[in-house]
């Protein structure tokens, strides 16, 4: 094992991440499961009346932690044209990339091609709109399709394993372009493309994707170190449909092309973002709307 591998595996967040994903992956004795993790929701306010399973059926604290919701839990809004908010969480940040500029925190600026390592797709996302989204360990862990869109393909990008709370965000410069992510990649029917990116974070030991990704687990990926890039044919998703899913929490950033050129309706723009810096979030909630071309 070289330096560079050993960095990366005992470097700032990473020993600890380690044994955080250690501890997910370890067996809870069904007697000790319900109580364990009602304390957790009890200490961190997690809401166990949406969770699918009941509690002894999670065998794993990551199991429990990456839980879907039971049917009925939440409403994909159903109004045409309408972007959802991805996954639950706070919003951290929202605007416009002018120039490929995304805002971190007050002061604290980043850009796109850092974020999504790659600087030709990040030409197509400068002065779009974007919003990022901070997930909580209270939250539901689940990411999902914001929009119908195809994925074109998604990228692991290695990095840091820093913490991604707020506190933390306002005093790192570059954290969320340093830290371990994987972009998917999306594009609307428009031909607007939209990065979706998971963001890693220290006690966040694994980040999965869900079966269109043929079981893609970053912990498989960390010790190598290297970016990996695949492309994807035919795969299409429903607003709504699940992307992927955290151990604990971390952040979303999400990043839409500036224009697109019209669909086969004539009625599709590009995508406009709301929400106010602080506001709390839930998955299936307008976010936004792809308004008609002018």
């Amino acid at each position: 094992m070289d330096f560079q591998q050993v960095r990366r595996l005992w470097g700032t967040g990473s020993a600890y991440s380690a044994l955080i994903g250690f501890c997910a992956q370890a067996r809870v004795p069904s007697s000790l499961r319900s109580p364990a993790y009602r304390a957790f929701a009890h200490a961190v306010g997690a809401n166990l009346d949406e969770t699918e399973l009941a509690l002894d059926a999670y065998p794993t604290l990551g199991e429990f932690f990456a839980r879907k919701l039971r049917d009925g839990a939440r409403v994909v809004d159903p109004a045409p044209n309408t972007v959802i908010s991805p996954c639950d969480g706070v919003i951290a940040a929202r605007g416009r990339a002018t120039a490929g500029t995304l805002v971190q925190a007050k002061g604290r600026n980043y850009q796109v091609a850092e974020l999504v390592a790659d600087a030709e797709y990040a030409t197509r996302l400068t002065d779009g709109e974007y919003v990022t989204i901070y997930l909580a360990p209270r939250d539901y862990h689940r990411v999902h399709a914001p929009i119908d869109a195809r994925i074109t393909g998604y990228d692991f990008v290695p990095g840091a394993l820093w913490p991604v709370n707020p506190r933390v965000a306002a005093l790192r410069d570059q954290l969320l372009s340093r830290n371990e992510r994987v972009v998917i990649r999306l594009e609307l029917s428009n031909g607007t493309p939209c990065a979706l990116v998971m963001v890693g974070a220290a006690g966040v030991g694994n980040m999965r994707l869900a079966g269109w990704a043929n079981g893609f687990q970053s912990v498989d990926l960390r010790l190598q170190g290297e970016r990996r890039a695949v492309e994807l044919t035919n795969v299409v998703v429903r607003r709504g449909d699940e992307l992927g899913a955290f151990n604990l929490g971390s952040t979303v950033v999400m990043v839409f092309g500036s224009s697109g050129s019209s669909g086969p309706s004539g009625s599709s723009g590009s995508p406009v973002l709301h929400g106010e810096v602080g506001t709390a979030v839930r998955f299936g909630e307008a976010l936004g709307e792809v308004r008609p071309t002018v």
